[in-house]
């Protein structure tokens, strides 16, 4: 049974899914506009979403941003009735996981949230380890959580790719350029400082004995300090 979070303002169009979905054997629960999805929509608590586009107070493309920024990685499926073209690329960009257009057959759409949940469950059971730890540090990968002598904090999505690199790597320089590419992509400026200041960032959160410079080359994750 998979938890589903319907994002649906229409009460008969919602009505139905809930009805389809719980009798499929899923359990649901609905939510009527963007701002309240992007409270609810937490890997921790739904496997799925069904994600309509037009929404009040935030819409269906603002909701997968803000989701996908955070991190996280649910599958999300798109439920709209816009068919265009520019439509459909722009909620794969944003982060949609599949795209189904109203007027809709339901055993399609069962098909597809079956093929999606069916993904997401190969990804988990080939998932790597769930916490990762450095001497005293240790980042959890589900929370996306940071624990060292200051107590427990958040990252942002951001701050969580870059210290996963360093948590993968313990006591080894990571240059600017691998940090770069790995973080932010190829396509982003190699002249920007940005790899130094979410350094600064992340070296806030783990202490500064630990993560040092090594001038000329890049940086390094230290256990001890």
């Amino acid at each position: 049974m998979a938890r589903i979070l319907i994002v649906e303002d229409e009460a008969g169009i919602a009505s139905f899914l809930e009805s389809g979905l719980e009798a499929a054997g899923h359990s649901t629960y609905v939510a009527t506009d963007g701002k309240q999805a992007v409270a609810l929509a937490r890997d921790d608590a739904f496997d799925l979403i069904i994600l309509d586009l037009g929404l009040p107070n935030l819409s269906g493309e603002g909701v997968l941003r803000e989701v996908r920024a955070r991190g996280d990685r649910m599958p999300i499926v798109v439920l709209t009735a816009k068919d265009g073209l520019d439509s459909t690329l722009e909620s794969f960009a944003s982060g949609a996981s599949d795209y189904v257009t109203k007027p809709f057959v339901f055993d399609e759409l069962l098909a597809r949230v079956a093929v999606r949940l069916n993904e997401a469950s190969a990804r988990t059971d080939n998932a790597g380890p769930t916490q990762l730890q450095v001497g005293s540090l240790m980042l959890d990968v589900e929370r996306r959580t940071l624990t060292s002598a200051g107590g427990v904090t958040e990252l942002s999505a951001r701050e969580f790719k870059l210290a996963t690199a360093f948590f993968e790597h313990p006591n080894q320089v990571l240059s600017r350029e691998q940090l770069l590419s790995r973080v932010w992509g190829y396509d982003f400026d190699p002249g920007s400082n940005i790899v130094d200041v979410y350094v600064g960032y992340l070296r806030k959160k783990v202490g500064r004995e630990h993560l040092e410079t090594v001038r000329g080359v890049g940086y390094r994750l230290k256990g001890q300090g």
